[in-house]
């Protein structure tokens, strides 16, 4: 084997581009082996660095020829053994051409940043029924095998018969089916990763999936430490774990010989990256199943909209559930119009209406409990009249325009249209308007303040400091310690409380006003998971939807239980709006702690992606549209004001091209920083 005297390493900074760095020579006291996969410590301008080994050479690379003596050496090798391979490699440069970062920051992405290794437990107390072996039902038999027969021809057919979709109300046994497929490619010896939507439900999972296959299974999640995830990815590595359980990073696993993807609750944002770079599990583990010829299966009660059109159109496989194996039916949903007084004449004070109240006493009389939910995510201040529940819609957009208190207008944050809010309502004339939006905290005051003599606690992101935390609240509430738990998505996953009787979702069309084509699914996959869950655990339990707007499409189907009509409803909305999945969108925010200097950026940037998409001879064929610039819904962060732009085509490559010319050939003198996100799933 031949010396390695050259390293060309790639560094997690924004830069689009390799660096040549000497090796140790083989006489210094430092010097350790060194290939492809490992990490080495060095010295990038002044400040010292971590670099990812891509390349060696035994002789000085000739586009580093002009630099020969400017070349360092590296200071140390970090690695003993190899952390990543060329198919990591790879799969960075396709993030990095896709997702518009860099092929450093993309690597670093998918690996642990401990240097140490520290091992990890996996002493659960959760209820894990529902994960031992069972025997199949038909429904589930014709899944599983219609899953492991695309296996078999997987190299004979197109890749996308391998892109699988197991589609069930809650109870149907999805995940015995997920199981009982990782069981056979295990069997196969092949590795399994099994992506779950959040930190929370893993718990639950990975003493479930422990038992059922023993100490093959790791760990990956945002709550390990570096170093504990460094030493999951060895494990992993070494091919001594099988079966990689995680949240969206853990689809980057290097699983030896992987030969199953699961993607468990597919429709959940979470697998979306909120930072650089930000990419979208299900896209990575499409593209890592179609390179490697493997099947992907994702599964859901609520798909996305996107994953309902690619089973429609025969590019997902779609498998049904339709049997609830526990018995019983869905739950018998009620729902309370807060627009209108109830029966006994009595009309809604606050967040919680009469209705609710009293099945609330209730059922703290008959020593049971009460889960609240609220849809954290609502955004408030949304114009509303008060006797036909009319809204404001921006005339371009189809969104409900958000009230600016300051600038005393309604201002819709796609386009940037706005108007003086009305005095009347412009749909029935009353005077009778407002403006409506609550947050957690208020409604947690009305419950205390209603019920002094229950055990409250409320359980969102805002409020937990640990997962502990977390654990130990869920802990007491099914202890029977805590009467009315008010809870986020986050508790909608375990409902296996026995002692509950009660779940009221506070206001279901708080997530419609928020300024995004997607409200309306969030709201819709929110109502039916909760109710879902609901009819699992204690059949003669109630629901209670509280909205605003019980004919909106949204609510109306979810609490009818009809998924058919709310899919067919919305994606004809999004057709002729031209929204996902009929185009395609990247979002460009701009940010920086003068306004201005936000503002003026983004408007030179729009200037600059038309003229790149109107030059001639290119892009002759390819519609797009420039929406903006606009402020952002969320107009100043961590006092840094955003506004944004966003491109929507048919055509995902031209607008991707367009926006790389735009960030790397013009740089802006203002500091203003540009963030990028392709496919976006948050327009906040």
């Amino acid at each position: 084997m031949s010396e390695v005297r050259y390293l060309e390493v790639l560094v997690n900074l924004p830069l689009l581009q390799s660096f040549t760095y000497k090796n140790l020579d083989a006489t210094d006291k430092k010097f350790a082996p060194v290939s492809v996969g490992y990490r080495v410590e060095l010295m990038f301008g002044n400040r010292k660095m971590i670099g990812c080994v891509i390349k060696t050479y035994d002789t000085l690379p000739q586009k580093s020829v002009e630099y020969k003596d400017k070349i360092k050496k590296i200071i140390r090798v970090i690695d003993k053994e190899q952390l990543f391979t060329e198919e990591h490699v790879k799969l960075a440069e396709w993030i990095s051409k896709f997702y518009l970062c860099s092929a450093g920051e993309a690597l670093f992405a998918m690996l642990p940043s401990g240097r140490k290794e520290i091992s990890v437990s996996s002493a659960f107390e959760e209820d894990a029924s529902s994960f031992e072996s069972k025997s199949l039902s038909t429904e589930q038999i014709l899944a599983v095998e219609g899953i492991l027969n695309s296996v078999k021809n997987s190299r004979k057919e197109s890749a996308s018969h391998d892109y699988h979709y197991l589609y069930g109300q809650t109870g149907t046994g999805k995940t015995e089916v997920f199981l009982s497929v990782a069981e056979k490619i295990l069997h196969d010896g092949k590795s399994v990763i099994y992506l779950v939507p959040e930190i929370s439900l893993t718990h639950q999972v990975i003493e479930s999936v422990t038992k059922r296959f023993g100490n093959t299974v790791a760990l990956l999640h945002s709550a390990l430490t570096g170093s504990q995830k460094l030493s999951e990815w060895k494990r992993i590595f070494s091919g001594e774990a099988k079966v990689i359980i995680g949240a969206r990073s853990a689809v980057f696993a290097p699983a030896k010989n992987l030969g199953l993807i699961i993607i468990d609750e597919e429709h959940d944002t979470s697998y979306k990256s909120g930072t650089t770079p930000r990419y979208h599990a299900r896209q990575v583990a499409m593209k890592r199943c179609s390179d490697l010829k493997i099947p992907l299966v994702m599964g859901s009660a609520t798909p996305s909209v996107e994953a309902w059109k690619l089973m429609a159109d025969g590019v997902l496989v779609q498998h049904t559930l339709t049997k609830r194996l526990a018995g019983g039916k869905m739950p018998e949903i009620s729902v309370v119009d807060l627009t209108k007084k109830d029966e006994q004449g009595r009309k809604t004070k606050g967040c919680i209406s009469p209705r609710l109240e009293d099945e609330m006493r209730l059922a703290y009389q008959n020593k049971k409990q009460t889960i609240l939910f609220l849809n954290r995510r609502g955004f408030s201040h949304f114009f509303k009249c008060n006797s036909c529940g009319y809204e404001q819609k921006c005339k371009n957009c189809s969104v409900s325009m958000t009230y600016h208190k300051n600038d005393g207008r309604l201002i819709c944050h796609y386009c940037g249209w706005n108007i003086a809010p009305p005095e009347r309502c412009p749909e029935c004339g009353s005077v009778d308007v407002g403006y409506y939006g609550f947050g957690t905290e208020f409604i947690e005051t009305e419950v205390k303040s209603k019920f002094p003599q229950c055990t409250i606690q409320r359980i969102d992101t805002d409020n937990l400091k640990s997962q502990d935390e977390l654990k130990q609240k869920l802990a007491d509430f099914r202890d029977g310690k805590i009467d009315i738990l008010l809870g986020t998505q986050m508790v909608a996953k375990g409902l296996n409380f026995p002692n509950l009787s009660l779940v009221g979702v506070i206001m279901a069309d708080t997530g419609l006003h928020m300024p995004d084509f997607r409200a309306a699914e969030r709201t819709f996959s929110l109502i039916t998971q909760v109710a879902g869950r609901a009819g699992r655990y204690f059949p003669d339990g109630k629901v209670i939807v509280q909205t605003y707007a019980p004919n909106r499409s949204a609510i109306y189907y979810a609490c009818q239980n009809n998924n058919d009509a709310f899919y067919k409803t919305e994606i004809e909305q999004r057709q002729i709006l031209n929204f996902p999945p009929f185009s395609r969108l990247i979002r460009l925010v701009f940010r920086s702690a003068i306004q201005e200097n936000a503002e003026q950026v983004a408007t030179e940037a729009a200037k600059i992606l038309f003229e790149i998409l109107t030059k001639k001879g290119e892009n002759a064929n390819s519609q797009f549209e420039i929406l903006g610039p606009s402020e952002c819904p969320l107009a100043k962060i961590s006092a840094n004001f955003r506004w944004q732009i966003i491109l929507r085509s048919q055509n995902i490559s031209t607008i991707q091209n367009a926006c790389a010319n735009l960030i790397y050939n013009y740089k802006n003198n203002k500091g203003v920083y540009i963030e990028v996100d392709v496919d976006p799933q948050n327009l906040l």
